[in-house]
């Protein structure tokens, strides 16, 4: 069930190409619950924005696609009328999705380090490390990025530590600086984490905080070899006021 919910996943999106109705069959109609704020609510609201996206002739590249239990979690690139990378999240039960997550971020870079939003492996490995890598991440994130005790960051990085955020060079000295940043526009807060789902060798938290003073999602996919964090890609996204909301559901 596992691989068909994934192809299904992968024909969803791929169906933002096309505009095709039915390629949003998969999603449960009666019990679809949407967290993208800009999309209305149910499978109607779904089919009625691809067939709108459609229009602008988009290409949509699903670079990585994971599952952990009902979830099916996707990183993504898009070409509309400007290129995006992403990641999306989908609850199943049973053969059908009933719930949806995102975070899309306009496409910057290559970084310093020449890395892109999306290249690096894709296959997740170490299949039975899943919970062990899940609980590393979780105590990175709550003791680094929530709890701002920065010297832990040689606990969980690996020397070799890539990334891919299009800003910040590779290894754990620009990851320190960038988080020691106190500068009020530009300073990253965690707070809560919300999502934490991890297949293998792969790990993905969908967080909620602050840029600035600016309500944030901050989604952040790892990949842990040998005990520690050696590569990271993310998206961040400012959550809109409430007054925009297109459905009530809430951005997580």
């Amino acid at each position: 069930m596992t691989s068909e919910r994934k192809q299904k996943i992968v024909a969803l999106l791929k169906g933002i190409e096309t505009g095709d109705p039915e390629s949003v069959a998969v999603v449960n109609p009666n019990k679809y619950i949407q967290h993208n704020p800009q999309t209305r609510e149910g499978g109607e609201g779904l089919a009625a924005l691809f067939k709108r996206l459609s229009k602008t002739n988009p290409r949509v590249n699903i670079v990585r696609i994971f599952s952990d239990g009902d979830y099916v979690f996707g990183h993504t690139e898009y070409d509309f009328s400007s290129s995006r990378v992403g990641f999306e999240v989908f609850r199943f039960e049973g053969d059908q999705t009933v719930e949806h997550w995102d975070n899309i971020q306009s496409r910057k870079g290559p970084n310093p380090s020449g890395n892109s939003m999306v290249d690096g492996p894709t296959e997740a490995e170490d299949s039975g490390l899943t919970e062990t890598n899940r609980a590393l991440v979780k105590a990175f994130i709550s003791s680094v990025l929530i709890e701002r005790q920065l010297e832990k960051l040689p606990e969980y990085l690996s020397e070799t530590y890539q990334e891919h955020n299009p800003v910040l060079e590779s290894g754990l000295d620009s990851l320190r600086s960038a988080l020691e940043a106190r500068e009020p526009e530009g300073a990253v807060q965690y707070q809560t984490i919300h999502h934490l789902l991890a297949d293998g060798s792969f790990v993905l938290t969908g967080c909620e905080g602050l840029r600035g003073q600016v309500p944030t999602s901050f989604y952040d996919l790892f990949r842990i070899s040998e005990g520690k964090i050696v590569e990271h890609w993310d998206t961040s996204e400012t959550i809109p006021p409430r007054s925009e909301w297109k459905n009530d559901n809430g951005k997580f």
